[in-house]
């Protein structure tokens, strides 16, 4: 179907709207939103606000993308970026529930949902296929790996590791196995995965050290591994840790 824009939506001149995109009632989509195909947009949201930074100077040319096939549900809001020519950005098929929002400077990958009222402070960057539970609310600058489950009104201030399972205050449960079935990661990467997360959290010593170590005397060979491992490689805020009393999961 053509796009649709519903009475009362506004859509300002410059906006950029792909195929087959529904702006609704009382969505507010503005001139620094560019939005891929099928994106809807439902009311009182607001795709392209200026960011809640006190030096802003709203002259700025700045931008929200946002990917093909993503619903934003009511309320939600959306801020630009805060330097000239840059973007925030929203991933394909990701699904941003009632009253979200997503700070300036976030990087979302595909296929990513965020709860009811869960709060992204800026330039938080958060992998494919993770799933942020109602009113979690996570600090600037922090990084979440793809694949990761964070539960509801947890506080996150330490960057996530890919493939595990978070919450209360930076709390590491454990890996998000059922999430690696459901993507159908293969038994050999689930295997692996629960050795590596042994080797970093179960370790003694500095984590960056723990999954340097693992990953260049560890012998992994599947992808998902040592893309977990290589992850705390990165990052400025540190790491959220497990309790030595959390189970990888049984090498069944």
């Amino acid at each position: 179907m053509p796009t649709l824009i519903h009475p009362t939506a506004l859509v300002e001149d410059g906006a950029q709207l792909g195929a087959d995109c529904e702006i609704l009632a009382r969505a507010i989509v503005t001139r620094h939103a560019v939005l891929g195909d099928r994106v809807v947009v439902h009311p009182g949201a607001v795709v392209g606000g200026d960011p809640q930074y006190l030096k802003f100077d709203r002259a700025t040319p700045s931008f929200v993308r946002v990917g093909a096939g993503t619903v934003i549900r009511e309320n939600v809001t959306l801020n630009r970026a805060i330097h000239a020519g840059n973007a925030t950005v929203i991933g394909e098929r990701c699904f941003l529930m009632a009253n979200s929002h997503v700070g300036h400077d976030c990087a979302l990958g595909d296929d990513v949902v965020l709860a009811n009222n869960v709060m992204l402070a800026g330039h938080v960057d958060v992998g494919s296929f993770t799933f942020i539970g109602g009113g979690a609310g996570i600090h600037q600058f922090c990084r979440i790996g793809e694949s990761a489950m964070i539960s509801g009104l947890s506080r996150i201030s330490r960057d996530l590791a890919p493939f595990t399972i978070n919450a209360e205050r930076d709390e590491v449960s454990g890996l998000n196995l059922v999430g690696l079935k459901r993507r159908g990661f293969s038994r050999a990467a689930i295997r692996e995965l629960k050795l590596a997360f042994r080797a970093v959290y179960f370790g003694l010593g500095n984590i960056r050290t723990l999954a340097a170590t693992a990953l260049t005397n560890g012998g992994y060979e599947t992808a998902e591994a040592r893309s977990f491992l290589e992850f705390f490689a990165g990052g400025k805020r540190g790491f959220a840790r497990a309790d030595r009393g959390v189970s990888a999961g049984s090498d069944e």
